[in-house]
This record gives C-alpha cells, sequence and structure tokens, in this order.
C-alpha cells in the first residue's frame, strides 16, 4: 500500500531539487503544485502541512476514497482521474476550487459538489459502471453550480436525456460523446437554457442520426461555434437561419390561406326540389 503523505514528498528526487535549502517544513508550507501521477497511490494521507497548496495532480493512481483534503482550502485543481473512486465525499473545504477531473472512476452520482460555488471545470468521462447503469446526477448538486459552472464533460456514461442539466445556464463547453441520446427536440429545447454555449460534443449518439441533426441544432443555437469538432461557418449558419425563416413563412402563409372551417355546400333541396323523378312525398312543386 502506498500513501501519499509528506514522508512520501521527502523522498521524492522531484521535490528534493526544489528545496534549495529551505527547512522542510518552509518548503512544505510554501509548496502550491504537487505530483503524484502514476504512483501506485491508493490513499491520501495527512498533507495539512501543505497548506498552500493549488493545484494536486493524482491521476492514474489506485485510490478509492476522497478524504484529508480538508486543509487545501487554496486549492483551484484537483487531477483525480482513473482510479477507484465509487463516491464524491469530503470536498466542501475546497471553497476556491475552479477545476475537478474525476473521470475514469467509479461514480454513478454526481453529488457532493454542495459548497463548491466557483466550480468552472467538472469532467466525468468514462464512468466504470456496470452495463446499462448510467451516470446520474443530484439536483442540489445541479442546482449549486448553476451560476459557476462553465465547462461539463461527461461522455461514454451511458446517458440517454440531459433535462436536468438545464439549469446550467453559464455552460459554455458541453461533451457529452458516445452516449444514448436520442431526441433531438430536447436537445433543441436545452438551448433555451444555455444561452451562452459555443460548443458541443454529441459526436457517437443515436441523435446524429437524425434527418438534418446538424442544421437543425446550429439554426437553433445562434452562439454554437463548434459542433461535434467542427466549426460552424457563419455564411452557413446564415443561409440556415434563412431558409428556416423562409420555410416558416411559406408555411404560415399557407395557414392563412386556407379557410379555418370546411365550406359546406348549400343543399339545394332545403328550397326546392331538383331532379328528373317525381317530388318526395309532400313536397310542393313550383308553379
Amino acid at each position: 500500500m502506498v500513501h501519499l503523505t509528506v514522508d512520501l514528498i521527502a523522498k521524492s528526487r522531484n521535490h528534493i531539487k526544489k528545496k534549495r535549502g529551505l527547512s522542510f517544513t518552509d518548503y512544505l508550507r510554501n509548496l502550491t503544485h504537487l505530483y503524484f501521477s502514476s504512483k501506485n497511490i491508493d490513499a491520501i494521507g495527512d498533507l495539512s502541512a501543505c497548506r498552500n497548496l493549488t493545484v494536486l495532480y493524482l491521476y492514474d493512481n489506485h485510490i478509492t476514497f476522497i478524504h484529508n483534503l480538508g486543509f487545501a482550502s487554496n486549492l483551484t485543481h484537483l487531477y483525480m482521474q482513473n482510479n477507484n473512486i465509487a463516491h464524491i465525499d469530503n470536498l466542501h473545504n475546497l471553497r476556491r476550487l475552479s477545476k475537478l477531473y474525476l473521470g475514469g472512476n467509479r461514480i454513478s452520482v454526481v453529488e457532493g459538489l454542495e459548497r463548491l460555488r466557483q466550480l468552472q471545470e467538472l469532467h466525468l468521462e468514462n464512468q466504470r459502471l456496470p452495463p446499462e447503469e448510467k451516470l446520474l446526477f443530484d439536483p442540489t448538486t445541479l442546482l449549486s453550480l448553476a451560476e459557476s459552472l462553465c465547462v461539463l464533460t461527461i461522455d461514454n456514461n451511458n446517458i440517454d436525456d440531459i433535462r436536468d442539466l438545464a439549469v446550467l445556464k453559464e455552460l459554455q463547453h458541453f461533451s457529452a460523446t458516445g452516449n444514448k441520446l436520442h431526441n433531438i427536440e430536447e436537445l433543441e429545447e436545452m438551448f433555451s437554457h444555455w444561452p451562452r454555449l459555443r460548443l458541443m460534443d454529441l459526436s457517437g449518439n443515436p441523435v446524429c442520426k437524425k434527418p438534418k441533426y446538424r442544421d437543425r441544432l446550429i439554426t437553433e443555437c445562434k452562439t454554437l461555434e463548434i459542433l461535434d469538432g467542427k466549426e460552424i461557418n457563419g455564411l452557413t449558419r446564415q443561409f440556415l437561419v434563412q431558409w428556416k425563416a423562409s420555410k416558416q413563412a411559406r408555411k404560415a402563409k399557407k395557414n392563412k390561406d386556407m379557410p379555418s372551417e370546411p365550406l359546406i355546400p348549400y343543399s339545394l333541396t332545403d328550397s326546392f326540389y331538383v331532379g328528373q323523378g317525381p317530388p318526395p312525398a309532400g313536397h310542393m312543386q313550383p308553379h
């Protein structure tokens, strides 16, 4: 078992070179970046001496639980992708955290981020979930991120519905490739909730095979600059918007020209009889 502790930092060649005559206590106090990716670490020990830590790299390890980070009130970037984390816990003291990388773990519910009011980027791609289980979002967590989150990555998580994400009104970059999104009308509706969206990638979803998929999304979202990795040409959008407006105008004119109620032919037999045979019984013949 390998625990990340100050003793492990002391043994690191990288940090020995940077110490430069400082006492180890002063060195830890001044430390802002800590690089311990791909070190077979399975737990985070006591790092409270690193009180000025702002960036922590712990990706590609074997960490199961997020803990012992309550001291890191100055932390802005946390990289913990490709570990064995199943629950998002113990992050409530990281009030300055702006970027959180948790892709490639075993997280089934996105929760526990209610106090991270400055979080701008959240990366949750490729969770290792049981077959057919999809990544879920706690509504309270989403609501707490509504004013800050600009980037959300949820690729390859069996997601078939993103309507819960409508509250993220500051979203600018959204990536949900390789999921199970299929309803294009729901996507079009989301754009009214995401007025700042500039980049979206839905490659590998069933919805991408819908007729006029790209044209419809480009027309509906005026702020979108890149869709599925391809830049949106301004002239293309202008043409599509004009084409849609023309189509709607023709449809409106057609509806206007059509009578609101079907015309009912006036029955001539109500006032006089027309025909070759004898009149019906009781019917008066004209003089």
